[in-house]
């Protein structure tokens, strides 16, 4: 796939998933065991601006990632480093990334007017 342009939605995500993380103090911090869930930022790649998001704990203690807003161009492979602060907390690999923001546009556009088919689909309430 290539996006016609660099600001294109289809480059923008705002899930991921990585592989167990590497914690760097606690492992993993006491926030995110008890409340399974903990807001802090993260960056994929150096020199880019940590961007708000809120971490859920996975079993394997891997994470999902959501961020507060889409980020560019986020890889399978690159690592996902968290911050609290000016704290690093640890990073792990990315492994999934969730559906483009172009995606869920057109699932958003699609769920406004069914299809005759799945009209159809429905069964009367009797």
């Amino acid at each position: 796939f290539k996006a016609p342009s660099t600001d294109h939605p289809a480059l923008y995500r705002e899930l991921l998933r990585t592989n167990r993380v590497h914690w760097i103090a606690e492992e993993p911090p006491a926030e995110l065991v008890r409340e399974k869930m903990m807001e802090c930022h993260f960056r994929f790649r150096h020199q880019m601006a940590l961007v708000p998001c809120v971490l859920t704990l996975n079993q394997d203690g891997s994470v999902w990632v959501t961020l507060v807003k889409p980020a560019r161009a986020i890889t399978p492979g690159q690592f996902a480093v968290f911050y609290k602060g000016d704290e690093c907390l640890g990073s792990g690999k990315i492994l999934r990334i969730g559906p483009s923001v172009y995606t869920m546009q057109q699932g958003k556009n699609r769920e406004e007017s069914p299809k005759k088919e799945e009209i159809d689909k429905i069964e009367p309430v009797t």
